[in-house]
């Protein structure tokens, strides 16, 4: 066996051995053509040209927050992972999910039902520290990230670029391996303002600062070609222009349990009320009522634990909520502001989301397929060089803006390994 020959056994071994740092954005809220126009953006605009962006992310159904988290975080459609809203109930505990605010909201019950990417790495004795990050607070499976700055509501710019200094300087000085950043600002803003407004543009024009932040500080630790940065958000946002009030077509009374307001609304008919109430509102337009049976398979919800015997989803524009008093805020104080939603059918274009990267393991300048939130999961698996749990998305979407020669496979390096393998035992025969 010459010298040369052994140098690349001992590179190609190197390779399978590695494994990439990564930093990761969730920016909730951020659809898919806020970025439309890089020009105004740099921040973005060097990331883009170093990197890759999709065309665009379809999110998981519901399309909202919670689901979609952990469809980001585990490859899992939402009947899959049982993280099917922002609000949940559990009719034999009588426990609730409240959008994470609630003490019963950390409680196993509701995220055990799968294993998200932190939990397999701190599994794999990889560190992974996290950033006002929903949910990173909780014991999941037994485990918990090595850290976490919990949740902050409407965290400022501020709060971003140091989160993203903190992150960087933990991935920079070997004590993390993969660091995760949650921003909040453009979903809220979106939702107070709507997604046409000037608040909701200079929000992003404030978020594209702090990714002009970002590449000067990744520059000036001479990190760029050994660390993978991915961005994507949960879901898009559209304009409101209704509202549907149940208590105009059912009595509330015959109703054991009602859950959120918006695009999708979970009920608990009382089970004398229950053809009664699927009859009424079923009459209702602009929203269809689906039974639990008959929810669309494309959805991948209906098989969820916590899903609803009745579930209420609003056409594109419509809010559904179980009276004008349940609003937070009553459309006579609204003036001529308009608010955002999101929650409708995912395939729905305003519920798109975004997602660009950069780093070793991407392509330079490249402008790839649609993707689906599912799909992020295996992208972020394959530069953290890790075996991907099974899951719902697809690695074939996503290969194509991957660089071949960034990683070598798993199975090359079982190729390699079984090569000297049957070297070492001819030698020794």
């Amino acid at each position: 066996m010459t010298y040369s020959t052994i140098a690349v056994i001992f590179s190609v071994l190197s390779s399978c051995n590695a494994s990439g740092k990564l930093l990761v954005f969730l920016i909730d809220g951020l659809r898919y053509d806020y970025l439309d126009n890089l020009q105004n953006l740099p921040g973005f605009r060097e990331i883009v040209e170093n990197g890759v962006k999709v065309d665009y992310m379809t999110p998981e159904f519901p399309s909202l927050s919670y689901p979609n988290y952990y469809s980001l975080m585990t490859g899992l459609n939402s009947e899959e992972h049982q993280m099917t809203g922002n609000y949940m109930w559990d009719m034999d505990s009588n426990k609730e999910f409240l959008i994470g605010s609630n003490a019963d909201s950390r409680l196993p019950l509701w995220w055990n039902g799968s294993e998200p990417l932190w939990v397999t790495m701190e599994k794999l004795k990889k560190r992974v520290y996290m950033y006002y990050w929903p949910g990173c607070e909780v014991e999941i499976l037994g485990v918990r990230p090595s850290l976490c700055e919990p949740y902050i509501p409407n965290a400022s710019e501020r709060n971003l670029t140091d989160a993203m200094e903190r992150a960087l300087d933990a991935l920079d000085n070997g004590q993390a391996d993969m660091a995760a950043v949650y921003y909040e600002k453009v979903d809220a803003v979106g939702h107070f303002f709507g997604p046409q407004s000037l608040e909701l543009t200079g929000t992003v024009l404030g978020l594209d600062a702090a990714m002009q932040f970002l590449n000067q500080k990744i520059t000036a630790k001479n990190m760029s070609n050994d660390l993978n940065v991915v961005m994507f958000s949960d879901h898009g946002m559209t304009e409101i222009t209704n509202v549907i009030e149940l208590d105009k077509h059912i009595n509330l009374s015959d109703i054991i349990k009602v859950l959120d307001l918006g695009p999708v609304v979970s009920l608990w008919p009382k089970q004398a009320k229950f053809e009664e109430i699927f009859t009424a509102l079923s009459a209702v337009e602009n929203m269809t009522t689906y039974r639990k049976s008959e929810i669309p398979d494309r959805f991948h919800y209906k098989e969820g634990r916590f899903v609803s015997t009745l579930t209420l989803v609003a056409k594109q524009g419509w809010i559904i909520t179980p009276s004008i008093s349940a609003l937070p805020v009553p459309p006579s104080a609204t003036g001529n502001r308009k608010f955002g939603a999101h929650g409708y059918d995912n395939e729905l274009v305003e519920m798109r989301g975004f997602f660009v990267a950069k780093g070793p393991d991407f392509k330079a300048n490249f402008s790839a397929e649609p993707i689906r939130a599912a799909d992020i999961y295996n992208v972020m698996c394959h530069t953290l060089g890790i075996e991907a749990l099974p899951n719902n998305g697809s690695f074939d979407r996503v290969r194509a803006m991957l660089n071949r020669s960034s990683s070598i496979t798993q199975q090359s390096c079982a190729l390699v390994w079984l090569g000297l393998f049957s070297l070492f035992i001819h030698l020794h025969v």
